[in-house]
């Protein structure tokens, strides 16, 4: 079954990306529980890849983040 891709947007706001709430499918309403992949589309903005395990459905949510990721 091929999945379908939809654009849902979401601003994340004082938030660790990972510890916002996981979506559901929109079709079936089973949860997601991991992005199948992830993507910086900018320095302040990360794509996630979702594919409903249940019905096939796929979307991308985007999350724009106000700080940007550095490492120690």
């Amino acid at each position: 079954m091929s999945a379908v891709a939809e654009v849902l947007s979401t601003v994340v706001a004082n938030r660790d990306p990972r510890c916002s709430e996981l979506p559901t499918c929109p079709v079936c309403a089973d949860s997601m529980v991991a992005a199948e992949a992830s993507a910086y589309v900018s320095d302040r903005m990360i794509s996630y890849l979702w594919t409903c395990d249940n019905c096939g459905y796929g979307f991308v949510t985007k999350h724009a983040v106000k700080q940007r990721f550095t490492c120690n």
